[in-house]
């Protein structure tokens, strides 16, 4: 009969190396986990499509996966390619624009900013300042934030680059992805129910689910924001509208919100002298920008059937949390957890004795 402490020690010695041969490759596909978290999005959301497509193309999986990434790159790559070379070609315009600024005089008070509740005053206050000084006045102001604004634009640059290397890397796992789709989804399925048995292969098709809504609800509520983002635009009369739009498409894609687009153009507005229009794009604006708080969780429980609740508070939590990945993450982790707790609720032995 084996001794007690030996058995205790090759038991803590096997989950120890089982432990660091985990933290070890997770280490290593570490740079690789935001390009396969997306990738795994997309190929779940468009797996129907692939299966309609490999059946028009004479059941050939080869010519079905070089359609889908065809497709991807016209709906992401292209678009965004196109977007961020719109601006690239205008910043030659929008500079000169900013230059011609400086003699430009500053219009007089509107009558009604004083009479604003609360920040009326304030903003009077800032506005006869601004009129005694000039444009000129405002130069040594804005010095201080001058080499802030130079680094942000160096992070910016760097960050599209990162973007460009992701989205490459993102297409390539997706093209993966797409030729093994069966093998996969098959591996996953036997993990989850060696881990949990009925329950682990009902918690892994939920996950499947909520990726899919949650991916869904992001594109569409994007599209959406930016459509509404450009009419008002070109309602009011900004100048480059088209171009505000195209930006507006990569900030609602990236959740980092319209509102930093749409309040320079309302500001824009009431500096020359148009606080009809400024008011009402800045009231567009706010409805707009509020609507994906509501549209996107709607969207992501049609997939994945849970509380409406418990999708909004994944889909804001994960995005305070993680980031834009958490978007995707939060409502999957609430989603199992939910079902877990349900699961087990649903096994109490008191209930069930008659």
């Amino acid at each position: 009969m084996p001794e007690p402490p030996r058995e205790l020690t090759r038991t803590l010695l096997g989950v120890l190396c089982i432990g660091v041969l985990i933290v070890a490759a997770f280490w290593i596909v570490r740079p690789f986990l935001a390009a396969a978290i997306w990738a795994i999005t997309i190929v779940v959301l468009t797996w129907p499509m692939l299966l309609h497509m490999q059946r028009w193309l004479w059941n050939s999986r080869g010519a079905a996966v070089a359609t889908m990434l065809v497709i991807l790159l016209l709906l992401f790559v292209i678009p965004l390619t196109l977007a961020v070379g719109t601006i690239a070609v205008h910043a030659g315009e929008i500079a000169e624009r900013a230059r011609s600024l400086a003699g430009t005089p500053i219009p007089s008070q509107p009558e009604w900013l004083a009479a604003l509740p609360i920040v009326g005053a304030t903003l009077a206050t800032a506005w006869a300042d601004a009129t005694a000084s000039g444009v000129e006045g405002l130069g040594p102001l804005l010095v201080p934030y001058a080499g802030g604004l130079a680094a942000w634009f160096v992070a910016s640059a760097g960050n599209l680059g990162y973007l460009t290397v992701q989205i490459l890397l993102t297409l390539v796992l997706a093209a993966f992805m797409y030729a093994n789709g069966e093998e996969a989804a098959s591996i996953a399925l036997r993990f989850a129910r060696r881990l949990g048995g009925k329950h682990g292969e009902d918690l892994m098709q939920l996950a499947g689910r909520a990726i899919s809504g949650v991916a869904l609800g992001v594109v569409f509520t994007a599209a959406i924001q930016s459509v509404l983002g450009g009419i008002g635009l070109a309602a009011a009369g900004v100048p480059f509208a088209g171009l505000l739009t195209a930006v507006l498409l990569i900030v609602c894609v990236a959740q980092v919100g319209m509102l930093v687009v749409m309040l320079p153009a309302v500001a824009w507005l009431y500096w020359n002298g148009e606080p009809a229009w400024g008011t009402f794009l800045l009231l567009w604006s706010v409805v707009a920008s509020v609507l994906d708080q509501f549209l996107r969780p709607v969207l992501v429980r049609r997939s994945a059937h849970l509380p409406l609740l418990l999708v909004f508070v994944g889909v804001i939590g994960g995005l305070v949390a993680f980031g834009p990945l958490g978007i995707f993450v939060g409502p999957v982790v609430l989603a199992v957890a939910y079902t877990l707790l349900m699961t087990w609720l649903q096994q109490d032995p008191l209930a069930a004795t008659p």
